[in-house]
């Protein structure tokens, strides 16, 4: 590495992301993936385990004076609308101040956040922790994704943050099945199992803060904020490492880049480079997001409420029908994320939002005809999300890797806070309205409207998504510090 003093601070010649793009997988890139993948399962179970007790808190006994319409639509509203804030907050000073230490106090404002709304006496406390549960999430969003992308090889960024962002579902099929057991008057009392559920997600939360510590600082991070120093010591001992483990030279590096380092970059400059200089990748990332957000925050919080309204299931055998599509949800991304990586992302995210929407329809109209039954419709959601999940994940993986470095953070919580609010905001409270209605109509109505959406960002996708597959993150938008542009290649 090379480095020489200019007027703005240091010119720093560096081959530290080429570095990090060529490593082979190793244990430790899954120390990463259980390090901070793993609170999107927490996400997934909070979010469930809501949707399926919604309810039982609406029962006399309970302990709480609530409405299900008030769970499923105003608390779920007031949880989508903490992660937006949450999101822009966090993400800002995630930028300026480091992926680890922004990750780290998420967490635990998360838990914090998680293991009060287990003591809710009122539904005003309820309604505040689940605003503040999704203030701590949203900064997850943007912490998360930003340090994934800059620590994980090129070769493998697709699948790896599509199967971390899917792993949701993995929460959401724990949720779903830990609310059968929450809602089982016989074995908790009805005003103890909701609020244990809670409890648990704050103690696996807390393991997940120790695993974490492990974790280090993004050496991207380091080296464009001026400490180059600390950066080259985080990539040799990872280095190391994986030497060690393969007992075989390492590949050679691919290339450099040339920076001129700073500490921070204004909201000026953030603003001007994400809807001016990529005016066309930002009208792709709010497509994305709107269209997802709107068919996940809409649909699934209401999904045991169509269950128990339209079929009649009981309110404690919702979550075996969740757990199917939450299953689904996850096969996903498991499946087809490796082809976002080789065939393409253009191809993948265009055809999986393309084919959700599709499918999407065909449900709303085999719904409207009445020749669904609760497994037949389950089994249509299964199908849908399968694809959907996988176009949604791809989502935050567009968003993270498609602007320059030093705006990574603020771009994911923007996009995030955008389409979410537009979508996740006003979604549950309008499909909470429609199929409280009880008629069919309303709830195709809901049905098609998130369809829609997602056809729309599939054509957006087609014309406009990056071929960003095995390039590095420099190559794909060079960064706002750098002084001369990348030497890199695709990786085969």
């Amino acid at each position: 590495m090379a480095t020489a003093e200019a007027e703005s601070g240091r010119t720093v010649t560096t081959d530290i992301p080429a570095r990090l793009d060529r490593l082979p997988w190793s244990r430790w890139h899954w120390t990463i993936v259980v390090g901070l993948g793993t609170v999107w399962i927490l996400d997934g179970l909070e979010v469930t385990v809501v949707g399926n007790i919604a309810s039982r808190l609406s029962e006399p006994g309970s302990g709480l004076s609530i409405s299900s319409a008030q769970v499923t639509g105003t608390a779920a509203a007031l949880y989508v609308a903490g992660a937006c804030v949450g999101a822009l907050f966090w993400g800002r000073l995630t930028d300026r101040y480091g992926r680890k230490k922004l990750f780290m106090i998420t967490l635990a404002v998360y838990l914090a956040a998680t293991a009060l709304t287990a003591v809710s006496f009122e539904a005003w406390w309820f309604f505040l922790f689940r605003f503040l549960t999704g203030f701590g999430i949203g900064g997850e969003y943007a912490a998360i994704n930003s340090a994934i992308d800059e620590l994980i090889p090129a070769a493998y960024r697709g699948r790896v943050d599509l199967i971390i962002n899917g792993s949701f579902w993995v929460g959401a099929v724990g949720g779903s099945l830990l609310s059968i057991l929450a809602l089982n008057t016989g074995i908790l009392a009805a005003d103890v199992g909701w609020r244990l559920t809670f409890a648990l997600g704050a103690v696996l939360s807390l393991v997940i803060l120790l695993v974490r510590r492990h974790v280090p600082e993004s050496p991207r991070w380091l080296l464009i904020h001026g400490r180059d120093r600390e950066a080259e010591e985080v990539v040799t001992d990872i280095e190391a490492r994986i030497a060690a483990e393969r007992d075989e030279p390492l590949p050679e590096p691919r290339g450099e880049i040339t920076i001129r380092q700073r500490r921070s970059v204004s909201f000026l400059e953030i603003g001007r480079t994400v809807f001016a200089d990529y005016r066309k990748r930002a009208v792709l990332g709010f497509s994305l997001f709107i269209g997802q957000a709107f068919l996940y925050n809409a649909i699934t919080f209401g999904f045991g409420a169509i269950l128990t309204r339209f079929f009649h299931v009981p309110a404690d055998h919702t979550g075996y029908y969740f757990a199917v599509i939450a299953a689904g949800n996850f096969l996903g991304p498991l499946l087809l994320g490796r082809l976002f990586d080789t065939v393409g992302r253009k191809v993948m995210i265009s055809s999986t939002y393309l084919l959700s929407g599709l499918l999407l329809f065909g449900t709303a109209w085999l719904f409207d005809r009445g020749t669904l039954s609760a497994g037949t419709l389950t089994a249509c959601w299964c199908v849908v999300l399968f694809f959907a999940s996988a176009g949604a994940s791809s989502a935050y993986l567009t968003v993270s890797e498609i602007f320059p470095m030093e705006t990574r953070a603020m771009s994911i919580a923007f996009f995030y806070a955008l389409g979410t609010a537009a979508g996740g905001i006003s979604g549950p409270l309008l499909f909470a309205d429609l199929t409280s209605t009880g008629r069919v109509g309303d709830t195709v109505l809901a049905f098609q409207i998130g369809a829609a959406l997602m056809c729309a960002a599939g054509l957006v996708a087609a014309f406009l998504a990056v071929k960003a597959e095995r390039r590095s993150l420099e190559d794909i938008a060079t960064p706002l510090t750098a002084v001369k542009a990348p030497e890199t290649k695709a990786l085969p």
